[in-house]
């Protein structure tokens, strides 16, 4: 019996002192995708919402693809043909990311670009099989870039028009 006492004392020493280490060892919060991207947004201004807040701004469309992660059907999007002088922004923020001029037909059934508007209008983060594109403003999901576009840069940035709107140049 004093052998179980004993033994018992001892696995409530051992818990106590993992929740002791826990307690005063904290694991760091994990950083964010954006955070770890280093990326400063254009004049520092960022967007923060929750989903019910955006699934009050946005299309159920919008909300898929750029909150949830999601991809729209192939040439479904007018803005995938549109070539017409203008902008192309943030459907959730209206942050400027990609100039008409940097457009291609890349003949994949995307909106597809050679290079954002600003070095700091997107950033990337690695999604376990592709690299993700997201708004530097307020982390919506655009869609992803490739190896595989024309110079100067040899990227392709496949956005999902879903994600743009488009200013036209006046």
């Amino acid at each position: 019996m004093k052998a179980n006492h004993l033994f018992l004392i001892g696995c409530l020493l051992l818990i106590g002192g993992i929740l002791g280490w826990r307690w005063l060892h904290p694991e760091p919060a994990r950083k964010s995708a954006f955070e770890r991207s280093g990326v400063v947004p254009p004049q520092g201004r960022r967007v923060v919402k929750t989903d019910a807040e955006w699934e009050e701004l946005l299309t159920a469309p919008q909300f898929y693809v750029t909150r949830e992660k999601g991809t729209e059907g192939r040439n479904s999007s007018p803005l995938t043909h549109l070539h017409q002088a203008g902008v192309y922004e943030c459907v959730c923020c209206h942050n400027p990311l990609f100039a008409s001029r940097t457009k291609f037909d890349s003949r994949t059934g995307w909106p597809s670009f050679y290079v954002p508007i600003a070095p700091n209008a997107v950033y990337t983060d690695f999604d376990g099989r592709r690299t993700e594109v997201l708004c530097s403003v307020c982390d919506a999901h655009l869609g992803h870039v490739f190896t595989d576009g024309p110079e100067p840069t040899g990227l392709r940035y496949c956005m999902n028009g879903t994600a743009l709107t488009f200013k036209p140049a006046r």
